[in-house]
């Protein structure tokens, strides 16, 4: 008998089987975690937070120096309970509690749910760009102007040295032009539309990045138009500047007042650069400060 004769055919189905198991053993097993964990990576509508940009191929150092600074500040203006994410618990003042008592104080310390940080940075595939979240009670524009005003009256902000400009954003709906006209009928109300609302003078600040959608344009005149009558343009002399940050499929929008160029649009590393008699760091010690007399081209020292 032929020799070839004596292999088994295999059968169709083991065949097919065989090679799933190949496949099956080169298939890398991807494990893409649970619904929901990566929440906190992208900036979505309903969203609130602070951008922020620093010099080139520093992100990394700038994300950990501002989320230092933000808690910093957020514990001086809300109190260490905020900051920490929750209530402290009061200290018993007896010596000796009951066995009981301690183990339900333990259990009910296991089943405290999670709470958010104030701040979570989102990472961005985008150079020179930063995003922070912020939760209640943080209010991003007060923030933000607080920071600011307390580093151009002398507070020397530490670390920092590679962050520039922050931009608080009070909400965020999707790049469409529904989305656009949803976020500024929202933020715009409690500074057009009051009961008593008197006659403001605005201007419109619109900054677009990755985003081919929304035309400068097109921006100014939606938001324009949401403003409504009674209040009149005037883009130097403004008492509310209206800023809208457009990134990618995310708009986002806030007002602020006519300190904004004073604050030197709220850069950091222009306000650290002005001269100041005396300096302080933000817990309120003075500091020497160096000047350059531009006169004589001496250095001098200035004293308290």
């Amino acid at each position: 008998m032929d020799a070839r004769s004596n292999k088994r055919k295999a059968v169709p189905g083991e065949r097919d089987k065989g090679g799933d198991n190949k496949r099956h053993k080169g298939k890398k097993q991807w494990d893409t975690g649970r619904k929901g964990v990566v929440e906190h990576r992208v900036i979505q509508p309903g969203d609130t937070g602070i951008w922020a940009t620093c010099a080139m191929n520093k992100e990394a150092k700038s994300v950990a120096d501002l989320r230092d600074l933000f808690q910093e500040y957020a514990t001086k203006i809300y109190g260490p309970e905020q900051t920490n994410g929750a209530a402290a618990d009061a200290v018993s003042d007896t010596e000796e509690e009951d066995i009981e008592a301690e183990i339900k104080k333990e259990l009910a310390d296991i089943r405290k749910p999670i709470i958010k940080p104030l701040f979570r940075p989102v990472k961005l595939d985008t150079q020179c760009l930063m995003f922070f979240k912020t939760r209640l009670p943080v209010e991003p524009v007060a923030f933000v102007e607080k920071i600011c005003q307390d580093t151009a009256a002398g507070v020397q902000v530490q670390n920092c040295r590679y962050v520039k400009r922050l931009t608080p954003i009070t909400a965020i709906e999707k790049a469409t032009v529904k989305g656009l006209e949803a976020v500024a009928k929202k933020v715009l109300a409690p500074h057009f539309h009051g009961k008593d609302q008197t006659a403001r003078k605005f201007a419109i600040r619109p900054s677009i990045r990755n985003n081919k959608e929304l035309l400068r344009n097109d921006v100014i005149k939606t938001v324009a138009a949401i403003v409504g009558p009674g209040h009149k343009v005037d883009l130097r002399g403004y008492d509310l500047l209206i800023l809208v940050e457009i990134y990618q499929n995310v708009v986002g929008m806030s007002v602020v007042g006519p300190d904004f160029e004073k604050l030197k649009r709220f850069n950091l590393e222009e306000l650290q650069q002005q001269p100041h008699v005396n300096k302080t760091d933000s817990s309120g010690n003075a500091k020497i400060e160096n000047h350059v007399d531009s006169s004589t081209n001496l250095k001098v020292e200035e004293h308290e």
